[in-house]
């Protein structure tokens, strides 16, 4: 599945989509230009369990890595996914 990604005025959203309907979507607010705040992630209940939710967050990560962002995880599953791995530490604002 292809996640994409779209922002305007600060504020954007990596989504994956299937047949013109979103599928799973993560929200974000960038603050100033060395952070961004993951604010909100759902995933359509018929999705579930297929990791529609890692896939985004990867993806944010792979964004922040790509423009020496840091993120601050307001939503709870950006920071479940923090805290269960070290493996993002490099972008995960302080």
């Amino acid at each position: 599945m292809e996640v994409k990604q779209k922002q305007t005025a600060g504020k954007g959203c990596f989504f994956i989509e299937e047949n013109e309907k979103e599928m799973a979507v993560m929200t974000y607010t960038v603050q100033n230009e060395m952070q961004f705040s993951i604010d909100h992630t759902v995933v359509d209940p018929s999705q579930g369990g297929k990791g529609l939710g890692k896939l985004l967050f990867l993806e944010a990560v792979k964004f922040a890595r790509e423009h020496h962002y840091k993120i601050v995880p307001l939503c709870a599953y950006a920071a479940s996914v923090f805290q269960k791995s070290d493996e993002y530490n490099d972008v995960l604002a302080n």
